[in-house]
């Protein structure tokens, strides 16, 4: 029997916190939970969890710096429970390192959802079938079993590594999705609503509801991307921005 999947809750409020850690635990999760954010900085380096629901408003650390102190060793997602409704919060949560966020009062049906969708995106894991030293493979290329090479850029699926010119880098969850989307479709433009539904685990064209949020929440992350890229969005290497679209590829460079 595999082991279960470890879920942290980081919620000061009781009332939010049982009832998160619920949803969770009827996931087939197994829960923990948290009060404050030091508790919850804590608890995520000892349990290495794969996911955390994350108050924004927490009694002595917000959430913000939760987020970046919890990125700093963990690659857990993070979904931000917020009550605040403004853009800009949403916004600086998904700089500091969330992939995901819900507005209080939300509906349990709704969070199970986000969390199912984000699951079905597989942890790093061994690739025993990679025997072909990254800088033998074709460049600018798929190689057939989930590796990737564009402009000095390599990514492999199995792993869930990507290298920049021989540099390992780490990346989000969300934001390793977000390239790998890009790379399958090579110059193909990916619309923003075709990465909200990626995220999702949806197929692209199931016509589910699209907010302008979904879509701005891309942008935050393609930004963050672009930043650990060292990529420029006048002179792209590698993410080319399509105005009013979405993005794709970048030339491969002659």
């Amino acid at each position: 029997m595999s082991e279960a999947r470890v879920g942290l809750v980081i919620e000061d409020d009781q009332d939010i916190r049982e009832l998160v850690r619920t949803v969770l635990t009827q996931a087939g999760f197994d829960v923990t939970v948290a009060g404050s954010g030091a508790e919850g900085v804590k608890a995520a380096r000892s349990l290495n969890p794969d996911v955390i629901t994350l108050d924004l408003g927490l009694p002595d650390i917000d959430g913000f710096e939760v987020s970046r102190q919890i990125r700093e060793f963990s690659d857990a997602y993070i979904v931000m429970l917020t009550a605040r409704a403004e853009e800009l919060d949403t916004l600086i949560g998904l700089e500091s390192g969330a992939d995901d966020y819900l507005t209080k009062p939300f509906r349990p049906r709704e969070l199970r959802a986000r969390i199912a969708a984000m699951m079905r995106r597989p942890r790093s894991q061994p690739d025993p079938g990679e025997n072909t030293p990254v800088s033998e493979r074709p460049a600018d290329a798929a190689s057939g079993n989930g590796h990737y090479s564009h402009n000095g850029l390599d990514l492999s699926y199995a792993s869930r590594s990507v290298s920049v010119d021989g540099q390992e880098l780490n990346l989000t969850r969300t934001e390793f999705e977000l390239l790998y989307a890009l790379l399958e479709a090579g110059r193909t433009v990916r619309t923003k609503s075709d990465l909200v539904r990626r995220l999702r685990d949806e197929d692209y064209d199931v016509g589910s509801y699209i907010s302008e949020a979904d879509e701005r929440s891309v942008e935050v992350h393609m930004g963050n991307l672009r930043k650990k890229l060292g990529d420029s969005p006048q002179q792209p290497r590698w993410l080319q921005t399509v105005r009013g679209v979405g993005y794709r590829l970048a030339p491969v460079e002659r």
